[in-house]
């Protein structure tokens, strides 16, 4: 799957599946005249959120065709009636940050004070929208309660609860769900059967996945899950794999993925207490890996912290 990451790239993709239901709704309000001026696309992380906003967005910039001079500029990113807000790189860790700012918000105030330079909609896409910080959230509030006419905002967001409520509130919520296996094999075509499993519907995810090359982060997840403890050896292996831009992120979701399907088994097998212990793990884990990356922690630290969480230490 090495050549499909940039086929996925949401600007580029010029069909979407999946999301049926989702677009008829969107279709319909605009056909109907009563376009809400705000959506909140919604659902679990690689599904698709920021390329059904942009297609949405093709469809009122008239540029649903990618070789149109319209979809040309949005490919590019050079449509003057489109802003695309999300989380910055960090040049100097080579990631994205930890949250969107209210100086990435500011533009969009700027963009809305601006006649529509094709004479028709203004669109603004806040990819992530859970990645706002406290100040980006209320500065993005104040457009959303006053917002200019023929403008119409897309907010995207695997953990809407972590958006404030007014926020929500003042959106049109469209929830998407994974990708079953027709639609995952239409975006990928070269999945095998395991691959499809582990993806869970999500081709974000599967490509995700696909970054651990050698299966080590997958070996060491497992080494983690199953109580080895913390000697040289395991140490040299966390220390390495958190090294890679996405290591940390990887082996955190991969641990997230173990616990929640040992949870699930005990659960299953009536063994009501280690569940509830092996679900208090995925969220004291979950909280851990949040902090870390929000405040730049030592991912090293946060791996053995996580170590002896799973110990029971």
């Amino acid at each position: 799957m090495t050549g499909d990451a940039a086929l996925l790239d949401p600007r580029h993709v010029s069909c979407v599946y999946g999301h049926d239901v989702a677009c008829a709704a969107f279709q319909e309000a605009l056909k109907a005249g009563r376009l809400h001026h705000a959506w909140l696309l919604h659902g679990p992380t690689g599904i698709g959120k920021a390329t059904l906003a942009f297609h949405l967005a093709r469809i009122l910039l008239k540029g649903e065709n990618l070789d149109s001079p319209a979809g040309r500029r949005i490919s590019a990113g050079t449509h003057g009636d489109l802003l695309v807000i999300a989380r910055a790189k960090d040049e100097k860790r080579g990631r994205l940050r930890s949250e969107i700012t209210a100086a990435d918000v500011r533009p969009v105030q700027d963009f809305l004070h601006h006649t529509a330079t094709e004479g028709g909609w203004r669109v603004v896409i806040v990819d992530g929208a859970e990645f706002l910080n406290r100040f980006a959230a209320n500065a993005l509030l104040k457009i959303l309660e006053e917002p200019p006419q023929n403008t119409v905002l897309f907010l995207t967001s695997a953990a809407p609860g972590a958006l404030l409520p007014t926020i929500r509130s003042r959106c049109r919520l469209l929830a998407l769900a994974p990708l079953g296996d027709v639609d995952m094999r239409r975006v990928l075509p070269d999945l095998t059967a395991e691959q499809m499993a582990r993806a869970q519907g999500a081709p974000g995810r599967a490509l995700f996945l696909a970054t651990d090359k050698d299966g080590a982060i997958a070996d060491l997840s497992k080494k983690i899950l199953q109580g080895q403890s913390l000697n040289t050896d395991l140490l040299t292996q966390i220390e390495r794999a958190v090294r890679d831009a996405d290591g940390f992120a990887l082996l955190c979701d991969l641990l997230g993925e173990g616990l929640a399907d040992q949870a699930r088994h005990a659960a299953r097998q009536g063994e009501v207490f280690q569940a509830e212990v092996l679900a208090r793990h995925f969220t004291e884990c979950e909280a851990l890996r949040r902090e870390t990356e929000q405040m730049n922690l030592d991912k090293v630290q946060a791996i053995r912290q996580v170590v002896q969480i799973l110990a029971g230490n």
